[in-house]
C-alpha cells in the first residue's frame, strides 16, 4: 500500500577531521529505518582549524538540524558542541559509544591521532584497486604489465587460480594469473619479471580430472578430449612443474588445500622472501 504521507525534509551536518566517508555511511543507513524522511546532508570533511570550525558553524546556524561528527581534536569539538548548544540543535559524536564500549571491553586507552580513520579508507581503497587489478589481469589479461603486480599465479587449469587471486586482492595484494595452456606460447616477459614475485600452482592428476569433468558437465558438455584425459592431464603437470624448477619459482600444491590455505601459504612468501607487501588483516 503506498503511503500518502508528504516526505519530512531535514537538515544534517556531518561534521568530520578525515574524509567524512563513515559519517556518510552511518547517516544514510539510520534515515533508511524511517519511511518517508528525506535527509539535506551537508558534509564538512577534513575540519581541522578554528577557520574550517567557525565555518561549518556558521552554515549549522543557517540551517539549524541533526550534527553528527567524528572531530578528535578537544579543542575543536568543545567549540562546535558549544556552538550547537547555543543554537539548541543536537550534535552528536557519532563513534563515542562504540568506542567507549571497545575501550572498556579492551582495557586499552583511545588513540586521539586526528585522521585515524583515514587509514580504514586507504585500506578500502587498497583493497579495491587490487580487486580491480585482479579482475583486469584474470586467465592471462594485460600481461604487459605484470611486474605492477605482487604475485603471478601460474598453473594449468583448474588449480585455483582466479579465486585464490581475488581473495588476496581482499588482503590488499595485487594478484594477476596465467595459464599454463597446452601448445601455447608464454606471455612475453612472464620470465623476465623483476618486482612481482611468481608462484606456481600445481595438483594431482586424479584430482584436476575431477574437477575439469565436473566443470564440463555443469556447462553441459560430455564429450572426451584432451582437457579431462587422465595422461594428457598428467602430461600438463609434469610440464608445469619442470617449468617451475626451471625458472626457480616456488611451487604450491592445491590439492587437498583450500583456496584460504592457498593464500595464507603466498601470504607467507611475500611476507618473507623478496616479494615483501603489506599484507591487510
Amino acid at each position: 500500500m503506498t503511503s500518502n504521507r508528504l516526505a519530512t525534509y531535514f537538515h544534517v551536518h556531518l561534521v568530520s577531521d578525515s574524509t567524512g566517508e563513515t559519517l556518510n555511511a552511518m547517516a544514510r543507513a539510520v534515515c533508511a529505518r524511517f519511511e518517508d524522511v528525506l535527509p539535506i546532508e551537508h558534509i564538512y570533511p577534513l575540519v581541522r582549524s578554528e577557520k574550517q570550525m567557525a565555518r561549518v558553524i556558521e552554515e549549522i546556524a543557517n540551517a539549524p538540524g541533526i550534527v553528527l561528527h567524528t572531530i578528535v581534536d578537544p579543542g575543536l569539538r568543545e567549540r562546535l558542541e558549544k556552538a550547537c548548544a547555543d543554537l539548541q540543535v543536537s550534535c552528536l559524536a557519532a563513534l563515542d559509544p562504540l568506542i567507549s564500549a571497545m575501550g572498556r571491553y579492551l582495557g586499552a586507552a583511545v588513540s586521539s591521532r586526528v585522521g585515524a580513520q583515514h587509514n580504514l579508507d586507504n585500506d578500502y581503497f587498497n583493497r579495491m584497486g587490487a580487486l580491480t587489478y585482479a579482475i583486469s589481469h584474470d586467465d592471462g589479461q594485460a600481461t604487459n604489465d605484470l611486474d605492477n603486480a605482487d604475485v603471478v599465479l601460474v598453473g594449468i587449469s583448474r588449480t585455483s587460480k582466479t579465486p585464490t587471486c581475488i581473495y588476496l586482492a581482499h588482503r590488499g595484494v595485487k594478484a594477476a594469473n596465467v595459464p599454463l595452456v597446452p601448445g601455447a606460447a608464454l606471455p612475453e616477459g612472464l620470465l623476465g619479471l623483476k618486482r612481482a614475485m611468481v608462484v606456481g600452482l600445481t595438483a594431482s592428476p586424479d584430482r584436476l580430472v575431477q574437477i575439469r569433468r565436473n566443470r564440463l558437465l555443469s556447462l553441459k558438455e560430455d564429450r572426451e578430449s584432451a582437457y579431462i584425459d587422465a595422461d594428457a592431464v598428467r602430461d600438463e603437470v609434469i610440464a608445469a612443474r619442470r617449468l617451475y624448477e626451471r625458472q626457480g619459482w616456488p611451487v604450491i600444491d592445491v590439492t587437498r588445500r583450500s583456496v584460504e590455505e592457498t593464500a595464507a601459504a603466498i601470504l607467507n612468501l611475500l611476507t618473507a622472501g623478496r616479494g615483501k607487501v603489506e599484507v591487510l588483516t
